[in-house]
C-alpha cells in the first residue's frame, strides 16, 4: 500500500500514524509512485491549488492501479466530500476523525466493492483522536498535542475542516515524549493546528506552559521547539520561560500575515501592527538572538501598493530571520473569496518576489551575525562529500563537515560562512 502527503507538518504525523496501522495489519508501505493495491491520499484543502492536487495524486493513482483500493483522507475530505464523491476512482472518503480505523474502512470497501464515505460532522467531535505514531525525521520528533481551530480568518477554510479545539490529555503527552526519546530523539517540536490553544478544552491547569514543563522532567529530552504561534499566544509568561529554560529552543513562528491595519481588519486577525511591533520588542528583549519567523499573505482582497509597504516596513522593523510568504488566492466557502477588489495576479506575483526577496535579504543579515562565533547543532543529516547537516536552538540551518558517528548528537560549531539559505561551519 501507498500513501501521498499534501499539507502541514500535521497532516504529515497523521500519515505516519495511518502508515503504522497499516504495517500493524500486515501492509508494507511502499513508495506511492509505485504499483500497490491500496493508496491513501492524506489531503490538504487551504488553497484551491491544494485541492487540485488532491485530485491530481486520486487520478494518478487510479491510472497507476486500475484494480485498487484508493482512500482520501483528510482536510479536503472533511471540507468538501461532495467534491471527493464525484471522483469515480475512490472507495473511501474519511475526514479528520476516525483516522484510527482507516484500515477497517479500506477493507471494507475492497471485500464489498463499494464506496465508503465516513464522514462525521466536527461538532461532535469533542475529543482529541488518538493516533499511534508521532512524525519524525531521523533524529527529530514531531509531537501532536492539538487539533482544531475556532479562529475563523476570512480567508482560512480549516476551522471547517478540523473543527473546533481538541487537546491531548497532559499524560498522553507526556508518555508520547517518553516513548519518543527512547527511540533516541534528542529534539521535540510541538504541533498543533492552532498550538497556543493547547489545554482551553483541558481546563484553566492546562496550556502550553504546563505542557513545557511537564516536558522539562523528560530524562534524555535535550530540545524542545515550538511551531506556529499566533502573536496574541506569546505571553510574557511564555517569553519568560522560555527565556529561563534552556531545553526550550530560542526560536518563535509568529504568523504576521500583513502589515497593515487595514488589510487584518478583513482578514478577522485579532491584533494590529503596533500590536505585532511591541511583542517582538518584547521577544527581542527576553531572548536576544532568538530566530523569529513569520508568514506572510501577498495580495489579499483589497491589499493596495500602500498596505503592501506597511508590511515591507514591518518585516524590515522586525529583522525576521526568514519569511514564510504566501500569495493569497481565493478559497471558496471563506468570506475572503467574496470579497470585492481581488489583487490582479500580476500584481500578486510581483509582490511576492518583492518579499520573498527581502527574505533572503533579511535572512543573510540574521546568519551573517554568528559569523566567527559557535551555535549548537543537532546533527540530522548528512551531505554529499562527508558534511553534516541540522538546526541550530535558533533554527539556523548549518552544514559542517563531520562523520556519520556523530549523527543525532548537539555539537559545538563555530560559523565560517554564511548565505541566506545557510550557514557554514566548522566542529568546534
Amino acid at each position: 500500500m501507498a500513501f501521498a502527503t499534501l499539507g502541514c507538518k500535521v497532516n504529515q504525523s497523521e500519515t505516519e500514524a495511518m502508515k503504522d496501522l497499516f504495517r500493524e495489519r500486515g501492509y508494507e508501505v511502499v513508495d506511492f509512485n509505485e504499483a500497490a493495491d491500496v493508496y491513501v491520499v492524506n489531503t490538504c484543502t487551504v488553497t484551491h491549488l491544494a485541492d487540485r492536487k488532491n485530485r491530481q495524486l486520486v487520478r494518478r493513482a487510479g491510472r497507476r492501479a486500475p484494480g485498487a483500493t484508493i482512500a482520501v483522507v483528510g482536510c479536503w475530505a472533511q471540507a468538501a466530500p461532495a467534491a471527493v464523491e464525484k471522483l469515480p476512482e475512490v472507495d473511501v472518503i474519511l475526514g479528520t476523525r476516525e483516522r484510527s480505523r482507516v484500515v477497517d474502512y479500506v477493507e471494507e470497501a475492497a471485500r464489498g466493492r463499494r464506496r465508503v464515505n465516513r464522514v462525521q460532522e466536527l461538532e461532535t467531535a469533542a475529543d482529541f483522536e488518538e493516533l499511534p505514531l508521532d512524525y519524525s525525521t531521523r533524529t527529530r520528533a514531531y509531537l501532536k498535542i492539538e487539533d482544531g481551530c475556532d479562529r475563523f480568518c476570512t480567508y482560512c477554510i480549516i476551522p471547517y475542516a478540523r473543527g473546533p479545539v481538541r487537546s491531548r490529555a497532559p499524560e498522553r503527552v507526556r508518555a508520547a515524549a517518553e516513548r519518543l526519546v527512547a527511540e533516541g530523539y534528542r529534539e521535540i517540536v510541538l504541533t498543533g493546528i492552532h498550538l497556543g490553544h493547547y489545554g482551553r478544552d483541558l481546563g484553566p491547569e492546562v496550556n502550553l506552559i504546563s505542557a513545557l514543563k511537564l516536558l522539562s522532567g523528560v530524562p534524555g529530552l535535550e530540545r524542545v521547539r515550538l511551531s506556529s504561534l499566533d502573536p496574541h499566544e506569546v505571553t510574557p509568561e511564555l517569553l519568560d520561560y522560555m527565556a529561563a529554560t534552556a531545553q526550550v529552543c530560542p526560536h518563535l513562528h509568529i504568523p504576521l500575515q500583513s502589515g497593515s491595519n487595514a488589510v487584518l481588519r478583513r482578514m478577522g486577525r485579532p491584533y494590529t501592527r503596533e500590536d505585532y511591533l511591541k511583542l517582538i520588542d518584547q521577544v527581542r528583549r527576553a531572548l536576544p538572538g532568538a530566530g523569529l519567523t513569520t508568514d506572510i499573505i501577498v495580495g489579499f482582497p483589497g491589499e493596495t501598493e500602500a498596505d503592501f509597504a506597511a508590511t515591507v516596513d514591518l518585516a524590515r522593523r522586525a529583522a525576521f530571520s526568514r519569511l514564510h510568504v504566501f500569495t493569497y488566492s481565493p478559497r471558496q466557502g471563506t468570506p475572503a473569496a467574496a470579497m470585492p477588489d481581488q489583487v490582479d495576479p500580476r500584481v500578486k506575483g510581483e509582490r511576492s518576489h518583492r518579499l520573498i526577496a527581502l527574505g533572503k535579504e533579511l535572512a543573510l543579515e540574521f546568519h551573517s551575525r554568528y559569523l566567527g562565533k559557535t551555535l549548537q547543532v543537532l546533527a540530522e543529516e548528512e551531505r554529499e562529500g562527508g558534511d553534516l547537516a541540522g538546526y541550530s536552538g535558533n533554527y539556523i540551518r548549518v552544514r559542517f563537515p563531520g562523520p556519520d558517528a556523530l549523527m543525532n548528537r548537539i555539537l559545538t560549531v563555530r560559523i565560517t560562512a554564511v548565505t541566506a539559505d545557510y550557514a557554514r561551519g566548522a566542529l568546534s
